[in-house]
């Protein structure tokens, strides 16, 4: 009797385990994806008024096995829109980064024996004209611009989450789905017509299990939106030591002489965003390729002239190592940043070196609360008990 329940217990637990769970249908996942890209865009140009506002707006879905879905908006003002200012002049002003040119055409009489008065009028005008111009200009706030803009697409991000997020199909109940406007690398202001040092940050989430509920009727719409987390912020210029101190340190530790996985050969940048945290962006590299050749050498593994294989082969071996060092890193040096709040995150989003084929992530992003990081340092947790409270969310798979 003890061996036949034995047998039905092994069964149980093999049954539940990751073989033996349901596979994503990775076609039917893409197909999915695609056509909520496309539901989310039409959702968000029917938020503006579409005789004044023109724009080539694009979103980019991603999955992420036990996370969820991520779909990434244009970052600021990186799609070309155009605004149309109320006004007696009418003007309308382009916000796609191009520069436009604006003259003034003056007609006036031959010149007469009142010459020296025409001429007193019309440098009255210019003078009124520009008065107008600076007015216009200063009218137009770029911070109210965008927060407005911002608001239309957290809008239409809500209605997709309620309204068509289900048709996510494969997703399960504890994955999410994110709509954000950050991507992986440092977002530069690309207006260059009326600039503005700021940048923003918009996210929108909510969790597969309340959409359900929702969709069941246990939740109403009110209560379902209510569910959707949203950060909406905006970057801060300002200079921050202990921030600055952390970029020095993990470029140093990421240098090719003292990592023992990959390496880093260009400035670790990093953004604070309101009320939100710090994002870091890394770069790491596994190989350098000799000129032309197909042979690499890899410094930190010690390894010279080896050839694609060998060189994709040790990126495999390598990447573990990496994950668990960086995780280990984010704690013990990120317990010297004191600037972070304790509901403030701080985030590094590592780009990894290229190895198609490889089975390894293109992008790893580790989050972790301000909280932890100084409970760490006043040792009220262990290192371990820390490490294990840092969130790791992968990219597409290379």
């Amino acid at each position: 009797m003890k061996t036949i329940i034995g047998i039905l217990i092994c069964g149980i637990v093999l049954m539940a385990s990751p073989a033996f769970t349901q596979k994503i249908d990775e076609a039917r996942m893409e197909r999915d994806i695609e056509v909520a890209e496309n539901i989310l865009k039409t959702l968000v140009r029917q938020q503006f008024d579409r005789q004044r506002m023109f724009f080539g707006f694009e979103v980019d879905g991603s999955y992420q096995e036990g996370f969820g879905v991520t779909f990434r908006f244009p970052a600021d003002f990186t799609t070309p829109i155009t605004f149309a200012i109320a006004g007696d002049v009418g003007d309308v002003v382009w916000m796609d980064g191009t520069p436009r040119g604006y003259s003034y055409s003056v007609t006036t009489p031959s010149r007469t024996a009142r010459e020296a008065e025409q001429k007193a009028k019309e440098e009255s005008d210019q003078v009124r004209l520009k008065a107008k111009a600076a007015q216009s200009k200063a009218s137009l706030n770029t911070d109210s611009i965008r927060q407005a803009y911002n608001e239309k697409l957290v809008s239409a991000a809500k209605d997709f989450l309620i309204d068509y997020g289900d048709l996510i199909s494969q997703l399960g109940a504890n994955e999410k789905i994110v709509i954000t406007n950050r991507g992986d690398q440092p977002r530069v202001w690309v207006n260059q017509f009326l600039s503005s040092p700021k940048r923003s940050h918009l996210s929108i989430e909510i969790s597969k299990s309340d959409i359900i509920a929702h969709k069941q009727g246990k939740l109403t719409r009110e209560q379902a939106l209510k569910k959707i987390n949203v950060v909406n912020t905006e970057s801060v210029d300002a200079v921050e030591p202990d921030l600055e101190l952390l970029s020095s340190i993990f470029n140093r530790l990421y240098r090719s002489d003292l990592s023992n996985t990959f390496f880093t050969d260009e400035g670790i940048y990093y953004e604070r965003l309101k009320d939100f945290g710090a994002v870091y962006y890394m770069r790491v590299y596994s190989s350098n390729q000799l000129p032309n050749t197909n042979l690499f050498n890899m410094p930190t593994a010690r390894l010279s002239e080896v050839d694609q294989a060998a060189r994709d082969k040790k990126v495999k071996e390598l990447y573990p190592t990496f994950e668990k060092d960086i995780k280990e890193n984010l704690i013990e040096y990120g317990r010297t940043v004191k600037s972070l709040g304790d509901n403030e995150s701080l985030i590094f989003n590592v780009r990894l070196t290229k190895c198609e084929g490889c089975g390894i992530p293109s992008s790893i992003e580790l989050t972790v609360k301000g909280s932890v990081l100084k409970d760490y340092a006043s040792g009220k947790v262990t290192k371990e008990a820390a490490i294990g409270k840092v969130a790791v969310k992968k990219g597409q798979v290379q």
